[in-house]
């Protein structure tokens, strides 16, 4: 893997795997699986948006429209698919948080919401306005951090204007809807 990424996309899978192991003592997960995850998170990283479609078509993977619209959700799946067939990882566990660690997905797993989670917040990120807090919150109440990461992605997606893939929409309504049968 270390040969088909870029340096800085390696360092950040090793800093997301090392913030998965953190979270996953934290929450009492097994540490191999959360590394594992974190490790091999982005291997799909490497390809262009439309080789990534190619992709997707040529080993005949299910792709909706939607998701060609927001292709840069789609290495996450095809990582998946190629932690599976490339790297021997027959955990489901581990296939379905590396599948959706970009867009979370309704009834998360502990694994899928470590690997979301600690794919926002580790220390090579900067951008977002809220890691210092989603940093914290991480620590505190995991299923409280997915949900505000997955809203503050959706707020980020809408005032940019860009395309959103169905499945973060689904996830937020997801989690919006316990938010309410919990209150």
């Amino acid at each position: 893997m270390k040969k088909r990424l870029s340096e800085s996309r390696y360092e950040h899978s090793l800093s997301v795997s090392f913030t998965c192991v953190c979270l996953a003592m934290r929450y009492g997960y097994p540490l191999d699986k959360a590394e594992i995850a974190g490790l091999l998170h982005d291997c799909a990283k490497c390809y262009e948006d439309q080789e990534l479609i190619r992709r997707f078509e040529k080993h005949k993977l299910p792709l909706s429209e939607e998701e060609k619209n927001a292709p840069a959700v789609l290495h996450a799946r095809y990582g998946a698919w190629l932690a599976r067939e490339h790297y021997d990882i027959g955990d489901e566990e581990i296939l379905s948080a590396i599948a959706c660690h970009t867009t979370g997905k309704p009834d998360m797993g502990l694994l899928d919401k470590i690997l979301y989670v600690a794919d926002y917040i580790e220390v090579r990120r900067f951008k977002a306005d809220n890691l210092p807090q989603m940093r914290q919150l991480a620590f505190e109440d995991l299923d409280e951090a997915v949900y505000q990461i997955v809203k503050s992605t959706l707020d980020y997606l809408k005032q940019k204007g860009c395309c959103i893939d169905p499945m973060t929409q689904k996830t937020y309504e997801h989690l919006e809807e316990r938010r309410k049968t919990h209150e």
